[in-house]
């Protein structure tokens, strides 16, 4: 395994995560089809399909304007096909939380397959 390689592909994921906030489709496709996702309120999400339900909902209300950008610290890898990236998720209405996502390698890709944002105080 090249770490620099496997690296720059999951910062590429986290790039894609950001760039995709507002498109379900696009978004959900960086996920596994089982992920775990608990969003900055602390509302746990189970299941690309639920992802993307819960997200198009989102998406027709105010929250369509609370954008994020996510800063990468690190990453770190248990094993070849795991990694644990870990980042700062900036709101543009000044709230902070800090981002976890573990993301495993699938078929060549590397997909997210848990997501937890704990706010930062």
């Amino acid at each position: 395994m090249d770490a620099n390689t496997e690296t720059a592909a999951i910062e590429q994921v986290v790039r894609d995560a950001e760039k995709l906030q507002n498109d379900v489709d696009g978004f959900t496709g960086l996920l596994t089809g089982d992920v775990s996702l608990v969003n900055f309120t602390g509302i746990r999400l189970q299941g690309r399909d639920q992802v993307g339900e819960v997200m198009a909902k989102a998406l027709e209300t105010p929250l369509k304007d609370v954008l994020t950008r996510n800063e990468l610290l690190g990453v770190t890898f248990p094993r070849e096909d795991v990694a644990v990236a870990s980042l700062v998720k900036h709101v543009n209405d000044g709230r902070r939380g800090a981002l976890t996502f573990v993301l495993v390698k699938d078929d060549g890709r590397w997909l997210i397959a848990l997501a937890q944002t704990t706010p930062i105080s």
